[in-house]
């Protein structure tokens, strides 16, 4: 269970975005990554990412690009190596691929569920397998580190992990902001567990469970959150100019009413979005980064997208007899998902498009736009790009699962910069910090070369 809040007010003890202090200017380049679900497949490829990331400097700076990532957002197979990165930094290198990525974690769940201590722990309905997934996440992975942990190195990246809320359908955000609405303190909680709830993948593993305690005159900002920002947006003009925004309000006023809605319960983040995408979104039109856009301290965004999706061959079409239940299962839950991922990239693609064409009937008229200037690199990075046949049908046929074969991660690490190299958005981010137009033209050269 997460723990209530000691002091709902006080605005220093939370982790949020604001609370993590940068240099000067650090937000003249706002990095955000987006790692999606994908089990150690999507680990993997986020790894080779942030691998490249680090190798990758930023012209007329001593700094790397991963050094300037601001955010990060996390779904389920994704948030095993955002959350270590958040946690530990640089470290990732040292020790995530014997820690996480070349470990059989099914095979030792397995064994866990059958020890007999925990065979009558789990005679318990208040205790599942996910449970044990968690506790082995915090003992052997992340060192039983807290949000508290996080929010004490003070320092970015902004870590967001993604789950769905099962009653719902939303999606539900580790965050100070959205533990408020249940008048509780993230700061005590284990990292592990929001990585558990991360990755619940329905039918095999169950739901993580957080308490939604009594709204009370002792939590005054539950109380504020509830009946000021979100009531207001609970009105027919919202609904009908902008539903994202009326049913966010609407699924957090159901916190509420803590009689009818004392416990949440939350699974994979895929169900809601498999990118992690959305909660970027959201703060592209009305968190933070809006804030920052707004005061037009952002010249350059890079939003990169690991989205290790994978379309794997089916025969089942070729049979009279309909699939099995193991297969139906599987296909009820991925389904949705590989839909809504594409719509997600879509949609925020034209979030950004329709910013840029504004911008520009604007300053036809004289105008401009808060952070007019702001430069907007969107980098989605996907097997799909792969130029060779062999290699885009060999990575979209990687299983889902939490055990992969030693050449499969180092094959996922090594695809993760290659398609960041290869992108053209990533080129144009890295070349456009040049003035000189031969400096530029020799660095897209180098980027031609790779």
């Amino acid at each position: 269970m997460n723990s209530p809040l000691v002091d709902c007010c006080n605005k220093e003890d939370v982790y949020s975005l604001d609370r993590l202090t940068q240099p000067a200017g650090a937000d003249e380049t706002f990095i955000v990554l987006a790692l999606s679900g994908g089990g150690t497949r999507a680990a993997a490829l986020s790894y080779g990412v942030l691998k490249k990331l680090y190798e990758v400097e930023i012209p007329k700076t001593d700094k790397t690009v991963l050094d300037e990532v601001d955010v990060i957002s996390t779904v389920s197979g994704g948030s095993f190596t955002g959350a270590y990165y958040a946690l530990f930094g640089k470290h990732i290198f040292d020790d995530f691929k014997d820690k996480f990525l070349n470990r059989n974690i099914e095979e030792e769940l397995a064994w866990s569920i059958f020890n007999p201590y925990n065979a009558v722990r789990l005679l318990s309905p208040y205790f599942s397998r996910n449970d044990l997934a968690a506790e082995l996440y915090n003992r052997t992975i992340f060192d039983e580190k807290t949000y508290g942990d996080l929010a004490k190195q003070g320092q970015r990246p902004f870590l967001i992990i993604n789950a769905t809320n099962l009653y719902t359908g939303s999606r539900f955000e580790f965050t100070s902001e959205q533990f408020r609405y249940l008048g509780s303190d993230i700061l005590s909680y284990p990292v592990a567990r929001a990585v558990a709830a991360s990755s619940a993948f329905p039918y095999l593993l169950t739901p993580i469970t957080l308490e939604n305690y009594p709204l009370q005159q002792k939590d005054p900002c539950k109380c504020e959150k509830i009946t000021g920002e979100n009531k207001s947006a609970l009105d027919p003009d919202t609904f009908r100019s902008n539903k994202p925004r009326y049913y966010a309000s609407y699924y957090n006023t159901l916190y509420q009413d803590n009689e009818k809605h004392p416990y949440v319960h939350l699974m994979d983040g895929g169900l809601a979005d498999n990118l992690g995408l959305r909660a970027i979104d959201d703060s592209f039109v009305r968190g933070d980064i809006r804030k920052r856009i707004s005061k037009s301290t952002i010249q350059r965004i890079a939003v990169i997208v690991v989205n290790a999706k994978t379309a794997k061959k089916e025969d089942f079409d070729q049979s009279k007899s309909p699939p099995g239940l193991v297969t139906i299962g599987v296909k009820t839950a991925t389904i949705p998902m590989d839909n809504y991922t594409s719509e997600t990239i879509e949609e925020f693609r034209k979030l950004l498009t329709d910013r840029i064409e504004t911008e520009l009937r604007e300053r036809s008229k004289g105008g401009s736009l808060a952070g007019g200037k702001m430069k907007l690199y969107f980098i989605d990075l996907g097997f799909e790009n792969l130029a060779d046949p062999k290699d885009r049908d060999y990575f979209l046929n990687l299983p889902t699962s939490f055990c992969l074969k030693p050449d499969q991660i180092e094959n996922l690490i090594k695809v993760g910069g290659q398609l960041l190299m290869q992108h053209p958005k990533f080129r144009d981010f890295i070349c456009e910090f040049y003035d000189n137009p031969a400096e530029k033209d020799a660095c897209i050269k180098k980027f031609e070369q790779q």
